[in-house]
């Protein structure tokens, strides 16, 4: 028994069989299925479904996303153009002119 191809338990002086066999029952009840590989269509519907979730996702999240860049684009379009007034010609000159009524006491427009 100690001889080449049975390999014994040490332990238990008992043979446990090859790889993947160490002497259990053998199972029972499971069942496996296949298919033809010409059969399946692993990509069948991507495209429509990519399309069609794509869009309910971006419909469910766009209340969220949309009013934030909104807001921040009519911030930012403000503050350049009253940039771009500040630093020509005519915005220059009526900053003067706030300028010299606020020394003199006159009203102050901003």
């Amino acid at each position: 028994m100690a001889g080449g191809s049975e390999p014994l338990d040490t332990k238990h002086g008992k043979y446990l069989g090859g790889w993947g066999n160490l002497g259990s029952q053998t199972q029972k009840g499971i069942t496996t299925y296949a298919i033809s590989a010409n059969r399946q269509r692993p990509l069948a519907g991507t495209l429509n479904a990519a399309f069609f979730n794509t869009w309910r996702r971006f419909r469910g999240q766009a209340l969220y996303v949309l009013p934030p860049f909104v807001f921040a684009y009519m911030a930012m379009n403000w503050a350049i153009e009253k940039n771009e007034f500040y630093n020509s010609k005519p915005g220059r000159m009526a900053d003067a002119k706030a300028a010299d009524e606020a020394t003199q006491g006159g009203p102050v427009r901003g």
